[in-house]
Protein backbone atom coordinates (compact mmCIF):
# COMPACT_ATOMS: atom_id res chain seq x y z
CA UNK A 1 0.00 0.00 0.00
CA UNK A 2 1.15 3.60 -1.05
CA UNK A 3 2.08 5.16 2.43
CA UNK A 4 1.31 8.99 0.42
CA UNK A 5 -0.23 8.60 -2.71
CA UNK A 6 1.34 10.84 -6.09
CA UNK A 7 -1.18 11.90 -8.12
CA UNK A 8 -0.94 10.50 -11.52
CA UNK A 9 -0.23 14.38 -12.96
CA UNK A 10 2.92 14.75 -10.76
CA UNK A 11 4.34 11.63 -11.24
CA UNK A 12 7.05 12.12 -13.78
CA UNK A 13 8.37 15.42 -11.84
CA UNK A 14 8.38 12.91 -8.58
CA UNK A 15 10.42 10.36 -10.66
CA UNK A 16 12.60 13.49 -12.26
CA UNK A 17 13.47 14.69 -8.23
CA UNK A 18 14.17 11.09 -7.31
CA UNK A 19 16.36 10.51 -10.46
CA UNK A 20 18.41 13.39 -10.27
CA UNK A 21 19.01 12.63 -6.87
CA UNK A 22 20.70 9.77 -7.82
CA UNK A 23 24.87 9.82 -8.18
CA UNK A 24 25.99 6.11 -8.10
CA UNK A 25 25.93 5.27 -11.95
CA UNK A 26 24.51 1.84 -10.95
CA UNK A 27 21.57 3.15 -8.73
CA UNK A 28 21.22 5.80 -12.06
CA UNK A 29 21.31 2.30 -14.62
CA UNK A 30 18.79 0.50 -12.30
CA UNK A 31 16.39 3.55 -11.60
CA UNK A 32 16.31 3.99 -15.59
CA UNK A 33 15.22 0.45 -16.10
CA UNK A 34 12.46 0.25 -13.11
CA UNK A 35 11.10 3.68 -14.54
CA UNK A 36 10.79 2.09 -18.20
CA UNK A 37 8.18 -0.03 -17.16
CA UNK A 38 4.59 0.69 -16.54
CA UNK A 39 3.50 2.38 -13.25
CA UNK A 40 0.20 0.70 -13.78
CA UNK A 41 -0.58 -3.43 -12.62
CA UNK A 42 -1.37 -5.53 -15.70
CA UNK A 43 -5.04 -6.90 -16.10
CA UNK A 44 -6.91 -9.49 -18.00
CA UNK A 45 -4.93 -11.81 -19.76
CA UNK A 46 -1.88 -9.43 -19.81
CA UNK A 47 -1.59 -10.58 -15.53
CA UNK A 48 -1.95 -13.87 -16.42
CA UNK A 49 1.03 -14.27 -18.64
CA UNK A 50 3.00 -12.76 -15.98
CA UNK A 51 2.34 -14.69 -13.49
CA UNK A 52 3.36 -17.66 -15.90
CA UNK A 53 6.45 -15.86 -16.66
CA UNK A 54 7.30 -15.28 -13.06
CA UNK A 55 6.56 -18.84 -12.01
CA UNK A 56 9.09 -19.67 -15.08
CA UNK A 57 11.61 -17.21 -13.46
CA UNK A 58 10.77 -19.27 -10.18
CA UNK A 59 11.56 -22.86 -11.39
CA UNK A 60 15.09 -21.33 -13.32
CA UNK A 61 16.22 -20.15 -9.84
CA UNK A 62 15.51 -23.83 -8.22
CA UNK A 63 12.31 -22.74 -6.02
CA UNK A 64 9.83 -25.16 -5.45
CA UNK A 65 6.10 -24.32 -6.12
CA UNK A 66 3.15 -25.87 -4.83
CA UNK A 67 0.81 -27.68 -8.08
CA UNK A 68 -1.60 -25.76 -9.25
CA UNK A 69 -5.12 -25.37 -6.91
CA UNK A 70 -3.00 -25.98 -3.63
CA UNK A 71 -4.56 -24.36 -0.86
CA UNK A 72 -1.63 -22.60 1.13
CA UNK A 73 -2.03 -19.86 4.06
CA UNK A 74 1.38 -18.76 3.27
CA UNK A 75 3.16 -17.36 -0.07
CA UNK A 76 6.11 -19.33 1.76
CA UNK A 77 5.56 -22.20 3.61
CA UNK A 78 9.00 -23.46 4.25
CA UNK A 79 8.66 -26.39 1.70
CA UNK A 80 7.14 -24.66 -1.20
CA UNK A 81 5.89 -21.43 -3.28
CA UNK A 82 2.07 -20.32 -3.43
CA UNK A 83 1.96 -19.94 -7.26
CA UNK A 84 -1.61 -18.65 -7.05
CA UNK A 85 -0.95 -14.95 -6.66
CA UNK A 86 -0.15 -12.03 -8.88
CA UNK A 87 3.19 -12.03 -11.02
CA UNK A 88 5.17 -9.22 -8.39
CA UNK A 89 4.22 -11.24 -5.47
CA UNK A 90 6.15 -14.31 -6.87
CA UNK A 91 9.15 -12.30 -8.05
CA UNK A 92 9.41 -10.88 -4.25
CA UNK A 93 9.43 -14.61 -2.82
CA UNK A 94 11.63 -15.49 -4.89
CA UNK A 95 14.14 -12.68 -3.60
CA UNK A 96 13.30 -13.87 -0.41
CA UNK A 97 14.50 -17.59 -1.39
CA UNK A 98 17.46 -16.47 -3.21
CA UNK A 99 18.51 -14.04 0.29
CA UNK A 100 17.74 -15.70 2.71
CA UNK A 101 19.79 -18.63 4.60
CA UNK A 102 19.60 -22.17 4.07
CA UNK A 103 17.96 -22.82 7.49
CA UNK A 104 15.77 -19.74 7.09
CA UNK A 105 14.43 -21.58 3.64
CA UNK A 106 13.06 -24.24 5.35
CA UNK A 107 10.62 -21.83 7.42
CA UNK A 108 7.15 -19.98 6.97
CA UNK A 109 7.78 -16.91 5.87
CA UNK A 110 11.36 -17.26 5.64
CA UNK A 111 11.06 -16.47 9.78
CA UNK A 112 9.71 -13.29 8.75
CA UNK A 113 6.74 -13.10 10.72
CA UNK A 114 3.21 -12.38 8.64
CA UNK A 115 3.32 -11.07 5.14
CA UNK A 116 0.60 -8.90 4.27
CA UNK A 117 -0.82 -12.25 1.94
CA UNK A 118 -0.48 -14.55 4.91
CA UNK A 119 -4.39 -15.35 6.19
CA UNK A 120 -2.36 -17.81 9.21
CA UNK A 121 -0.96 -15.20 10.72
CA UNK A 122 -0.30 -16.77 13.73
CA UNK A 123 1.77 -19.54 12.83
CA UNK A 124 3.99 -16.68 10.46
CA UNK A 125 4.62 -14.87 13.53
CA UNK A 126 5.53 -18.38 16.18
CA UNK A 127 7.76 -19.39 13.42
CA UNK A 128 9.98 -15.94 13.08
CA UNK A 129 13.30 -15.76 14.01
CA UNK A 130 14.68 -12.37 12.68
CA UNK A 131 14.51 -9.39 14.93
CA UNK A 132 11.79 -6.99 13.69
CA UNK A 133 14.90 -4.25 12.68
CA UNK A 134 16.58 -6.54 10.86
CA UNK A 135 13.08 -7.27 8.66
CA UNK A 136 13.10 -4.26 7.80
CA UNK A 137 16.42 -4.39 6.18
CA UNK A 138 15.71 -7.96 4.51
CA UNK A 139 12.12 -6.62 3.36
CA UNK A 140 13.77 -3.79 1.59
CA UNK A 141 16.47 -5.89 -0.13
CA UNK A 142 13.84 -8.04 -1.16
CA UNK A 143 11.45 -5.88 -2.45
CA UNK A 144 14.47 -3.84 -4.96
CA UNK A 145 15.59 -7.20 -5.97
CA UNK A 146 12.00 -8.31 -6.94
CA UNK A 147 11.22 -4.93 -8.18
CA UNK A 148 14.58 -5.43 -10.69
CA UNK A 149 13.83 -8.98 -11.48
CA UNK A 150 10.12 -7.57 -13.14
CA UNK A 151 11.87 -4.55 -14.74
CA UNK A 152 14.01 -7.32 -16.46
CA UNK A 153 11.34 -9.30 -17.36
CA UNK A 154 9.05 -6.55 -18.75
CA UNK A 155 7.25 -6.02 -16.14
CA UNK A 156 5.36 -3.36 -14.26
CA UNK A 157 8.38 -2.99 -12.14
CA UNK A 158 7.24 1.19 -11.78
CA UNK A 159 3.68 -0.08 -10.12
CA UNK A 160 5.51 -1.95 -7.54
CA UNK A 161 8.62 0.83 -6.65
CA UNK A 162 5.56 2.84 -6.41
CA UNK A 163 3.12 0.30 -4.25
CA UNK A 164 6.33 -0.54 -1.84
CA UNK A 165 6.99 3.12 -1.13
CA UNK A 166 10.62 3.87 -2.69
CA UNK A 167 9.66 7.53 -2.96
CA UNK A 168 8.19 7.86 0.56
CA UNK A 169 11.07 10.46 1.94
CA UNK A 170 11.20 11.87 -1.87
CA UNK A 171 12.60 15.17 -0.53
CA UNK A 172 15.24 13.70 2.34
CA UNK A 173 15.98 10.24 2.41
CA UNK A 174 14.27 8.03 -0.54
CA UNK A 175 17.64 8.74 -3.45
CA UNK A 176 20.31 7.57 -0.40
CA UNK A 177 18.14 4.34 1.01
CA UNK A 178 17.41 3.66 -3.07
CA UNK A 179 21.64 3.09 -3.19
CA UNK A 180 22.04 1.91 0.01
CA UNK A 181 20.07 -0.97 -0.71
CA UNK A 182 21.08 -1.37 -4.12
CA UNK A 183 24.58 -1.40 -2.75
CA UNK A 184 24.04 -4.53 -0.45
CA UNK A 185 22.41 -5.82 -3.02
CA UNK A 186 25.81 -5.39 -5.30
CA UNK A 187 27.92 -6.89 -2.15
CA UNK A 188 25.89 -10.15 -2.00
CA UNK A 189 26.00 -10.44 -5.70
CA UNK A 190 22.72 -9.48 -6.97
CA UNK A 191 23.31 -5.85 -7.61
CA UNK A 192 23.85 -5.94 -11.38
CA UNK A 193 19.99 -6.12 -12.01
CA UNK A 194 20.50 -6.71 -15.29
CA UNK A 195 22.70 -9.49 -15.60
CA UNK A 196 23.53 -10.59 -11.83
CA UNK A 197 20.22 -13.10 -11.56
CA UNK A 198 18.74 -16.52 -11.86
CA UNK A 199 18.63 -16.95 -15.77
CA UNK A 200 15.90 -15.59 -17.30
CA UNK A 201 14.05 -17.62 -19.79
CA UNK A 202 13.30 -16.20 -23.31
CA UNK A 203 9.63 -15.54 -23.29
Amino acid sequence: MILTPIPHNRLAGALDRFGAQLADPDAVAAFARIRATSPERAGGDAAERHRRHALDFARRAGVPIHPEGTTCPFNWDGVALNGATEAYVILHEVAHFMLAPPERRRLVDFGLGAGPDTTDRAAAEAAAIVPIAERECDEAEASLLGILWEAALGQPALASFLDQNWLEGLERTAAANFTAVLARLRQRGFGDAAAARPDIPDL
